[in-house]
C-alpha cells in the first residue's frame, strides 16, 4: 500500500514538474517575484522550508506553492499521508513555522 502511494506521489510530482515547464509569462513573473524576495531575505528557500518541516508533516509532498497573503509569504505544500488522505500545510517562507494543517 505504501510502495503504491509513493509510486502515485512520484508520478504526481512528475506530472507537475512538466506541467510547471510550460510556464506562461504570467508564471514566469511570479518566479522573479519570489527569487527576488528569497534574495531580499524576505522568505527562505524551498530547500531550507523543506529540510525544516519534512519530519513534522503527516506524508509525502505532492505538490507546492507559494502565495502570498496579507503582506506574507507562505508555502503551501499539498501532502499525501500513507492511507492516501490529502492535507494543505501552510509554512511561514521566513520563519518555517506551520501555520495551519487543513485536511482535504
Amino acid at each position: 500500500m505504501v510502495r503504491s502511494v509513493r509510486r502515485g506521489v512520484l508520478l504526481s510530482l512528475m506530472i507537475g514538474l512538466a506541467v510547471a515547464g510550460s510556464a506562461r509569462a504570467g508564471e514566469d513573473a511570479d518566479q522573479d517575484r519570489v527569487r527576488r524576495a528569497v534574495e531580499r531575505g524576505e522568505m527562505l528557500p524551498l530547500a531550507t522550508i523543506l529540510a525544516a518541516v519534512r519530519p513534522r508533516l503527516p506524508g509525502e509532498v505532492a505538490g507546492v506553492e507559494v502565495e502570498r497573503r496579507k503582506g506574507k509569504w507562505l508555502y503551501e505544500f499539498r501532502v499525501i499521508d500513507d492511507k492516501g488522505r490529502l492535507y494543505e500545510i501552510y509554512v511561514d517562507a521566513k520563519t518555517a513555522e506551520i501555520e495551519r494543517i487543513k485536511a482535504k
